[in-house]
């Protein structure tokens, strides 16, 4: 699997290890974006793992470790769900991490799940046009699912096409519901994309995946292809498939 940048995966012994280690390079990376221009634009990613991240990145031991001022707060992927919704990924964000910040970030781009999917897309599409800077997101959060998606890019769907807007609408046929997500260009503009997996449910999609096996039908996380860092942080169940001497 030919990447534009340099790969790095690191395998954590548990979730909490990956938590922290997750942690460490957001508050990294961050410091290296302010450092050299000003602002970090991240996009965020939903899903319990990212959420144990924000969790920690809200704590006394973390937070005070950024200038969140001078954050910018995207998003990979919504549902169409208000923001007050207990399925929406804004409001996992702002409950795990937003309300428990003494400062407040620069901005956060908020996707309108309320809104119908095209009128959504269109809406986020602009703002990314106005807000996100022309190096792209310093940093790119991703889980992954078990069928290999990323964000809201699911095997077999329209969107894995889309070149532009960076923000499409999606309808995913095994769910029965639109999403609103980033396209595979804006995600690989990225300076930094940070792919974080847990548990053994995923274990045969990382061993796929990063043992380089062919597959007819690439699946979308094996696309990415960002023009920096591609780094992976497994804990030791999601790389229970790996070879520890040679897939590093």
């Amino acid at each position: 699997m030919a990447r534009e940048g340099t790969r790095k995966i690191d395998i954590l012994p548990d979730e909490t290890a990956l938590y922290r280690a997750g942690a460490e390079r957001f508050v990294a990376l961050a410091a290296e974006a302010i450092a050299a221009r000003g602002a970090f634009h991240v996009a965020l990613a939903g899903g319990s793992t990212p959420k144990g991240l924000y969790a920690l990145l809200a704590t006394a031991e973390f937070a005070p470790r950024l200038d969140w001022s001078r954050v910018h707060l995207y998003f990979g992927d919504e549902r169409m769900v208000p923001p007050q919704h207990e399925q929406s990924n804004y409001r996992m964000v702002r409950e795990s991490l937003l309300d428990h910040l003494a400062t407040a970030p620069a901005a956060v781009h908020r996707i309108a799940g309320e809104l119908e999917p095209q009128q959504a897309a269109a809406a986020y599409a602009d703002e990314l046009a106005h807000s996100l800077p022309q190096h792209g997101f310093d940093l790119v959060l991703l889980g992954m699912g078990p069928d290999g998606h990323v964000a809201s890019l699911f095997p077999g769907t329209d969107a894995l096409a889309r070149r532009k807007p960076a923000a499409v609408a999606v309808y995913v046929p095994k769910l029965e519901s639109w999403r609103i997500t980033l396209t595979l260009p804006a995600i690989n503009h990225a300076g930094h994309v940070l792919v974080l997996v847990s548990g053994t449910r995923k274990s045969d999609v990382v061993r796929h995946v990063l043992r380089n096996i062919s597959h007819a039908m690439p699946l979308p996380v094996e696309l990415l292809r960002p023009r920096g860092t591609m780094e992976w942080l497994l804990d030791d169940a999601a790389a229970t498939h790996l070879d520890r001497r040679t897939d590093n």
